[in-house]
């Protein structure tokens, strides 16, 4: 099993990384939780290394190239801000729309660019659930951004459920932060 998600993340980073053009993948029930379940095994042994991998190249390449030259780091944060969810919840609530149609905005106008959708959660809950709640979340804001205009290509998912919080003390701010999705803009090919 550990050999079958290895050989599937590698797969899917270099389809990433060398692709002229991506597909969109499909928002469903079935794949949240077959990619839940796939996630959750990434979390023994080397598995744990493809995924810090993948995340130095999303990382590496996080506003740069043409993107850059046309808004400065501040404005590129007063963009792509995060938006918080509630307990155990991933629809997309009111008060975040006005910054999902900025950054549709954005996205329409520099056809260039790439955005990852990074879905987050607090600490409560266990490993698993945590990352197919992620997924739901990365997956409800990316088809907002669709149901704005912006093509499923140019739009890549990814959870990381509880395992990269913002915060790390133990109380409903903090939690808060981390119930959260994060955008991530890559230069495009």
């Amino acid at each position: 099993m550990r050999r079958l998600f290895l050989v599937l993340m590698l797969v899917a980073g270099l389809t990433f990384a060398c692709a002229q053009r991506q597909v969109g993948t499909p928002g469903g029930t079935e794949s949240a939780k077959g990619e839940a379940e796939m996630a959750a095994t990434s979390q023994q042994g080397g598995a744990e290394q493809v995924g810090e991998q993948e995340m130095a190249k999303v990382e590496s390449a996080e506003i740069t190239g043409p993107t850059q030259a046309k808004l400065t780091e501040e404005e590129m944060r007063r963009i792509f801000q995060d938006i918080h969810f509630e307990f155990d919840k991933y629809d997309i609530q009111e008060s975040d729309k006005p910054i999902l149609k900025g950054i549709a905005e954005w996205m329409l106008q520099n056809s260039d660019a790439k955005l990852v959708v990074e879905g987050h959660c607090d600490e409560r809950g266990t490993n698993e659930y945590n990352l197919g709640l992620g997924d739901r979340r990365a997956s409800a804001a990316r088809d907002y951004l669709q149901s704005l205009g912006v093509p499923s290509s140019r739009l890549q998912t990814v959870s990381y459920g509880e395992d990269r919080p913002l915060c790390t003390e133990h109380n409903e701010d903090c939690w808060w932060k981390n119930r959260r999705v994060h955008f991530v803009v890559v230069e495009g090919q």
